[in-house]
């Protein structure tokens, strides 16, 4: 094999393709990537045995051949070079190493058999349907901060992607970990009618959204019971899917919550940032205190003092009193695109409702502590 290629270009297709790769590898190959020359174009491709991304960029090949090197040290390799400059890519058969050769910088990288490279495949994808990137993103970004990191409730470790049914058909987004529970939808692709729940894994998510930096276009995405696929420009991503069963997520989704406070997402935001600086470490609990047209942020932390602060806001219910998480009301406000954030209660003790004003595709319950 023997190529040149602008390191800008190698750069970008490598930083897609080794964040899949573990640090830690018990089976030496898949610390690898593999690259692999053919007509003009040079293709990478790597993999943890439970996510595969391809991608595949132009090339002045001079010799087709198939090669492996480690993917961490390839890449911080190429990213050390100067800016412009052209690298060239050599393995000749009597030499088990990959030669990189860019301007007066010469690296040699052990090689792999390649016969010994794992391939993903992704058979029966039954579902296939476009969506737009910005559509896609929304879907991610409104909803992976509530996915668990319990690996013992494995099947809250991802997002749950389901197509809705009715008059209003939509693909739905959900996530949660017991505390929190995120949601986002968008009309329903064609194609993706019919398709029945998957859960992402947490690291595909991550992947996924990482590839969908930069780009403003249709994405493509494939779907069986087992697998799914997402083709994202020159990118293709295939992961399998968490074998579970996601709750019954409706069911924890307020309907009745009839006392409704609106306030100043930034105002509330930054107010809740400075009373939990001093809130404890495990609950970061912060109390709220509605009254006619006022809100009473309260933290008492024996250990760390007393924090109080009182903010003016839209609220003629009843008074009452109720506790969250701090992190977690900041994660939800921080979704909040509109410059307001409305917030419904039932009582001091039933999970509560937030919306966006500007975005009816999306909603947060979250659920109240003991303060």
């Amino acid at each position: 094999m023997k190529l040149t290629i602008e390191r800008a270009d190698l750069l970008k297709a490598l930083n897609h393709v080794q964040s899949v790769v573990e640090r830690r590898n018990t089976i030496p190959i898949l610390s690898n990537v593999l690259i692999s020359a053919k007509g003009d174009r040079l293709n990478f491709t790597a993999t943890d045995l439970d996510i595969e991304i391809v991608e595949g960029i132009g090339a002045q090949i001079a010799q087709e051949g198939t090669v492996t090197a480690p993917a961490h040290t390839f890449y911080e390799i190429v990213r050390k070079l100067p800016e412009g400059a052209e690298v060239e890519l050599i393995k000749t058969a009597d030499d088990p190493r990959l030669m990189i050769h860019a301007g007066r910088s010469r690296f040699s990288l052990p090689a792999l058999p390649e016969d010994e490279f794992p391939v993903l495949s992704a058979d029966g994808l039954s579902h296939t349907f476009a969506v737009h990137s910005n559509d896609l993103v929304k879907l991610i970004d409104k909803t992976r901060f509530a996915v668990s990191t319990e690996e013992t409730r494995y099947y809250l470790n991802g997002i749950h992607m389901h197509a809705t049914e009715g008059d209003k058909a939509h693909l739905r987004a959900v996530a949660t970990d017991g505390h929190r529970l995120a949601l986002a939808e968008i009309a329903l692709p064609d194609g993706a009618a019919g398709m029945s729940g998957i859960i992402i894994p947490r690291k595909t998510v991550q992947e996924v959204r990482r590839l969908l930096d930069g780009i403003d276009d249709d994405i493509t995405v494939s779907v069986s019971e087992a697998k799914i696929r997402f083709a994202i420009g020159a990118a293709t991503l295939t992961s399998k899917l968490i074998d579970g069963s996601f709750p019954e997520y409706e069911r924890v989704i307020p309907r009745g919550n009839e006392h409704t406070l609106t306030i100043e997402r930034d105002v509330f935001a930054a107010a809740v940032d400075r009373v939990a600086t001093i809130s404890a470490e495990k609950s970061r609990s912060v109390k709220m205190t509605l009254e006619a047209d006022t809100l009473t942020l309260t933290v008492n932390n024996p250990e760390a003092g007393l924090a109080v602060e009182e903010l003016s806001v839209d609220y003629d219910a009843e008074p009452m009193e109720i506790g969250f998480n701090a992190r977690y009301l900041l994660d939800i406000l921080g979704q909040i695109e509109t410059s307001e954030a409305v917030f419904r209660f039932a009582d001091s003790a039933s999970p509560s409702l937030v919306e966006d004003a500007s975005d009816t595709g999306a909603l947060y319950v979250l659920m109240p502590l003991r303060v």
